[in-house]
């Protein structure tokens, strides 16, 4: 009986890396622009109600699996000023909008 239960809730937790089952990567990039991108009005910066809009700041790590390269790399562009982000002590922070913006701009030259 006890080994049954066991078995059923392990089968039931993710695999133990905290990630849960998939390829992550692409769970990654649906879960960072369903959850925390939001259409942010470029012109005014403000709601339809007339409130500021906050945009939530990206990390090296979804920032870095959004575009498809390692965290480090994207660190190092940013550092370099080759691709827009900005430092709060030793955490570096990205703009999806503003990234969305480089990566265009970067394709359509």
């Amino acid at each position: 009986m006890m080994e049954e239960q066991t078995r059923a809730t392990e089968s039931t937790h993710s695999d133990g890396n905290g990630k849960g089952e998939g390829n992550g990567a692409g769970e990654l990039v649906e879960s960072v622009l369903s959850a925390k991108v939001q259409p942010v009005p470029a012109a005014s910066g403000l709601s339809s109600r007339g409130q500021p809009v906050f945009e939530p700041v990206l990390d090296s790590e979804e920032a870095a699996g959004l575009l498809h390269i390692h965290p480090k790399t994207l660190q190092r562009l940013a550092r370099n000023g080759e691709i827009p982000g900005f430092r709060i002590g030793k955490l570096w922070g990205f703009r999806a909008s503003v990234l969305n913006e480089w990566l265009e701009s970067k394709t359509s030259s």
